[in-house]
């Protein structure tokens, strides 16, 4: 172990562990990531193929990076208030922090350009600015959580405009994937309000706030929404159905109507699950951030915040359609919870 640290010191890359490196990058919390996109490829009514796989892991690669650069910007705050972390305690050099940001920045900007081309680089790009634009000069303004949020909303509309086969135009994916993009967008907003305060405590009317903005979103994500064919896609499946534009004429069979209302059964009641176990992580963490809103309730709080969304992401996946994959969602959520418990996801 000695040794390791002394050859660190001395700038030696090869000592740097991979333990360590997860560490730095938070590893087990880009578990909530992926859901993201999944949530605005499925508003937007975009299979799940291997471009969206490809934007999925453009979106991991960006998110590490800007966890490695959150501790290359703050080296100095955290040998005081962290000096547990990779960085201040010496196990990773400060400049290693920067090149793995930089390495994977990169890495998710060319991801997006072999997903989807100039549409997901259009997203990627301004994701990865906002990333930069944070960690190295607005965290410690009063835009930070406007900031964040912004990043966030644009993970999911990265899934939305991913080009290929049944691809909604830009305009329409973007105006589909608008609701879960916002919901997802108002919960990183209550995570930012709270983090202000992991090191001091908060105010208890912080925690009050948040949860009640956490209530209305999962209140919001659980209403069921009524699925309609716009654009091409719509006028394929129409033209399919009645090749004699006598689609008026002739409803559709009982079977299909019957099949139908499962469907939405299937959704709104895995939407309201997804909802459910949002509120039963996140929500009863700030629950107890209300009662004593000490730095470790606080703390607490955010971290369940980060990997909760992921129930949070499931709903939405669900309520636009995708029920099977919002299932999916869901049991990936205790695994990611399991691993928090090994290295912190804040």
């Amino acid at each position: 172990m000695k040794d390791r640290k002394a050859v660190v010191r001395f700038g030696s890359r090869s000592a740097v562990h991979l333990t360590d490196l997860a560490q730095l990058v938070r590893a087990p919390a880009a578990l909530s990531v992926p859901g993201d996109v999944i949530a605005g490829a499925t508003a937007a009514g975009r299979p799940l193929d291997a471009r969206t796989f490809g934007v999925m892991g453009s979106s991991v690669c960006l998110y590490w990076a800007g966890m490695a650069l959150n501790d290359y910007a703050d080296a100095t705050v955290d040998s005081v208030e962290r000096p547990e972390r990779p960085v201040p305690s010496g196990r990773i050099p400060r400049r290693t922090a920067l090149a793995v940001a930089g390495g994977l920045t990169a890495a998710g900007l060319g991801l997006a350009a072999a997903a989807g081309g100039r549409r997901s680089v259009g997203a990627a790009l301004p994701l990865a600015g906002l990333i930069w634009a944070y960690d190295l000069k607005l965290k410690s303004t009063s835009a930070r959580g406007v900031v964040m949020a912004g990043a966030r909303v644009l993970d999911v509309l990265a899934g939305a405009v991913v080009p290929g086969a049944g691809a909604e135009s830009v305009g329409v994916a973007l105006r589909r994937a608008a609701v879960p993009a916002g919901l997802v967008g108002v919960h990183t907003g209550t995570l930012m309000a709270l983090s202000r305060h992991e090191i001091g405590g908060a105010p208890v009317r912080v925690p009050v706030g948040t949860l009640a903005v956490s209530a209305a979103a999962a209140i919001a994500t659980a209403v069921p929404v009524a699925r309609v064919a716009t654009g091409s896609a719509a006028k394929g499946r129409q033209a399919s159905a009645a090749p004699l534009g006598l689609v008026a004429q002739f409803p559709a069979p009982l079977g299909g109507v019957a099949l139908a209302a499962r469907s939405g059964k299937l959704r709104t009641a895995v939407a309201a699950a997804g909802s459910l176990a949002y509120l039963g992580t996140y929500g009863t963490a700030q629950a107890r951030a209300v009662q004593k809103p000490s730095a470790e309730n606080v703390r607490r709080a955010v971290g369940a915040g980060i990997i909760g969304l992921m129930p949070l992401q499931a709903a939405l996946t669900a309520r636009a359609g995708a029920p099977a994959v919002a299932a999916a969602l869901g049991v990936v959520h205790p695994l990611a919870r399991r691993l928090a418990r090994r290295i912190s996801p804040t």
